[in-house]
């Protein structure tokens, strides 16, 4: 589009240039030959005087001497009575023309080698027609000329660039536009979901731009409906499944209890492998941008409140701290509901009725901590835990719910890392980087470690017992 605007104001400016400067050329040509022929003139008119008071030859010499004109001027005098005829300078013009300029009185111009000449009659007191002859040479026709066509040519070569110019930076607000509707469309399509296209350039282009902004927004409002849906299955399924399973496991000996548990046990694998098989098929989401997220400390007050109670049922011993006040992470809601019944789901699937458990919440300057620790007997191999999260699903588990916690860290440019707790059992905590760098590493934090039992040291040093 660029180059075709480029061309289309090349050819139309020089199409105007050309239709201005060609006759313009010819003007300029023809006042420089109609300047010559008036000084030509001027020169005659100077002798035409001393013709009608005297023909003496001495006289006229001085005169057309005093006229500075003595090689290119002549006076044909015919002769007259008892005065023979007096030719003064060097005659060019054919004798035929001066006969005819002398017989009807009118100046003429005619051609001779080298330039031309002009013929002014001038009456005598004699009665008869003088005739002054006035050479104009070709070099003061076209004198100035070459100057003033190669100004003219000048001007139109400026003219031209300066249109071509004019016309590439307009070709360049518009292609410009176009441009980044094109990357923006292809960013969309790569999965990029927070392309946007700049609402710039002509009309018709910001109202292209405003459509596929309106249409990205949608996509990704899709997105995040199917997302919540997505979640809403793990919230929907996962937990009631899990205390299905937990009273399934209390239904003692039996054919009917041993068939209950193995089906409910099948559905909990056909449930992970649906939320897998989902989470797999989503394709890459947009970063949270400012204002966006949720606030952690209500999130997990709310899923701490549908836990405990499944908790007292257990014998479970519960502590929650840090969720007094608000705590804002550039993560959705659902996102972070899940990963909290992930990891609490573990807590229940994996360790003894009665195990006390905890949930921390460290709000930093650049990082939100969440810290789910229990009074179990520990995971023996973190590392291997933590490969299962990436999707091995070997040791009997499946390794989505850290699968899960995962993604939701490094989402954020945090990560999750395993250890032993201060409760004696196992501590997952999951580092929520607020802007988006990559975790920062001070001391022992995000390293997988084990701690020994009765110590308690904590992402910020500060150790707290449960009640």
């Amino acid at each position: 589009m660029r180059w075709a605007l480029v061309k289309v104001s090349l050819a139309v400016t020089t199409m105007v240039v050309l239709a201005f400067a060609v006759p313009l050329g010819l003007v300029i040509r023809e006042m420089a030959r109609d300047r010559a022929f008036s000084n030509a003139e001027r020169q005659a008119a100077a002798v035409a005087p001393a013709l009608s008071i005297t023909t003496d030859r001495d006289q006229l010499e001085r005169v057309v001497a005093s006229a500075g004109s003595d090689d290119g001027m002549a006076v044909h005098i015919p002769a007259s009575g008892r005065s023979a005829a007096v030719d003064l300078g060097r005659r060019r013009a054919a004798a035929d023309d001066i006969a005819t300029v002398r017989r009807l009185g009118r100046a003429s111009t005619t051609e001779v080698a080298g330039g031309s000449t002009l013929l002014q009659p001038v009456a005598l007191s004699t009665g008869e027609i003088a005739v002054v002859e006035v050479y104009v040479p070709d070099a003061e026709v076209t004198n100035g000329l070459a100057t003033a066509w190669a100004v003219l040519a000048g001007v139109g070569i400026a003219l031209i660039v300066g249109s071509v110019a004019v016309a590439d930076r307009l070709g360049v607000r518009m292609v410009r536009p176009a441009q980044r509707l094109v990357e923006g469309a292809h960013e969309l399509g790569e999965g990029k979901l927070g392309a946007r296209v700049p609402e710039e350039g002509p009309k018709e282009l910001r109202l292209a731009a405003v459509a596929f902004n309106a249409m990205a927004d949608q996509v990704v409002q899709l997105l995040a409906n199917e997302r919540e849906l997505a979640a809403d299955l793990s919230h929907r399924l996962r937990t009631p499944l899990t205390v299905l399973r937990l009273n399934a496991a209390s239904l003692g000996d039996g054919p009917a209890a041993d068939q209950t548990r193995a089906a409910v046990a099948q559905l909990e694998g056909e449930v992970d492998t649906i939320i897998r098989t989902a989470r797999e098929a989503k394709p890459q989401t947009v970063a949270a941008g400012p204002g966006a997220g949720c606030d952690a400390a209500e999130v997990v007050r709310e899923r701490m409140a549908f836990w405990s109670a499944l908790a007292e049922d257990e014998g479970r011993k519960v502590r929650v701290a840090g969720v007094d006040r608000p705590v804002r992470i550039p993560v959705a809601r659902a996102d972070l509901a899940a990963a909290l019944d992930a990891l609490l789901g573990n807590v229940f699937r994996h360790t003894p009725e009665g195990t006390a458990f905890a949930v921390d919440v460290h709000n930093g300057e650049d990082a939100v901590i969440v810290l789910v620790s229990d009074a179990g007997a520990g995971i023996a191999d973190p590392e291997a835990a933590m490969a299962r999260g990436h999707g091995s699903g070997s040791a009997g588990s499946t390794g989505l719910g850290l699968d899960i916690v995962r993604r939701l860290a490094e989402s954020t440019g945090g990560d999750v890392r395993i250890g032993s707790s201060v409760l004696g059992g196992t501590e997952v905590r999951l580092w929520i980087q607020l802007d988006g760098r990559a975790p920062v590493r001070r001391g022992h934090r995000g390293a997988v470690r084990r701690r020994r039992p009765g110590r308690l040291v904590s992402t910020f040093n500060r150790s707290r017992s449960l009640p």
